[in-house]
């Protein structure tokens, strides 16, 4: 990676770590620029993960105020999170490169549609509900632990759509709380990568330096950022990422 790549890298890395703290999705931008700078797409995948650490880390810690007496809650909902991206992962890893190549693509799709429709995705699935969600958010989280941990993007939409329709809160909580649970699903999957995967270090690195900052951006003045707007980038360049995993 060259230099003017790795800057590259560095600036898609504060993008999706501002995002990720504010909505998720910020992997739309990392992996087709890892993509892009040369990177193969397994590569890419298992490099952005483990950049998108310290970013998760510095947007879930912006957010602390909001995850005041959400601790029982997390810890019950981050074990599903931990089991779901560790069995991910696992996929990712053990599955035939094909499946990643055809899935990926249909996979970055279906979130770009999940962050049009995400307020009335919570409008319409919205009702009261118990302090923990009960057995059929926990599902839904390890369901998004499992995406999270094989490729990840949009796995913030998926988990804000999941708490903001079972657990009667206020959207910053569950954002707050969305910041937690990708946390602990990149955390797991980033332990199994560096073991067992093809990482490329100058890569992590330069997602890492700019996902930190991001975060700490993100979790600042994200609010402030036009929700259209910021859908609009995150689908626009999920099409461009499509365009070149198909027609690459």
């Amino acid at each position: 990676m060259g230099p003017w790549e790795a800057v590259a890298v560095v600036a898609a890395g504060v993008l999706a770590g501002g995002i990720n703290a504010v909505v998720g999705s910020g992997s739309l931008i990392t992996f087709p620029t890892l993509v892009a700078v040369g990177l193969d797409p397994i590569s890419a995948n298992v490099s952005n993960n483990i950049g998108l650490v310290p970013g998760s880390f510095t947007g879930a810690y912006g957010y602390r105020a909001e995850l005041e007496g959400q601790r029982e809650r997390l810890l019950r909902l981050g074990a599903a999170s931990a089991l779901g991206s560790l069995i991910g992962g696992v996929l990712l890893l053990f599955l035939d490169p094909k499946v990643f190549h055809y899935v990926v693509p249909v996979l970055i799709g279906i979130s770009c549609v999940l962050v049009l429709v995400q307020p009335k995705l919570n409008g319409w699935l919205r009702s009261p509900h118990k302090t923990h969600g009960g057995v059929g958010l926990w599902l839904g989280v390890l369901g998004a632990g499992i995406y999270g941990g094989y490729f990840g993007a949009a796995q913030g939409v998926l988990l804000i759509g999941l708490l903001g329709s079972f657990l009667d809160e206020p959207l910053q909580r569950v954002n707050g709380a969305k910041n937690v649970l990708a946390l602990v699903v990149n955390g797991v999957a980033a332990v199994l990568f560096i073991l067992i995967a093809p990482v490329n270090w100058w890569a992590v690195l330069a997602v890492a330096v700019g996902a930190a900052v991001g975060g700490v951006l993100g979790a600042r003045i994200g609010r402030r950022i036009p929700a259209p707007l910021l859908r609009g980038v995150i689908v626009a360049v999920g099409v461009v990422a499509i365009i070149k995993l198909v027609y690459g």
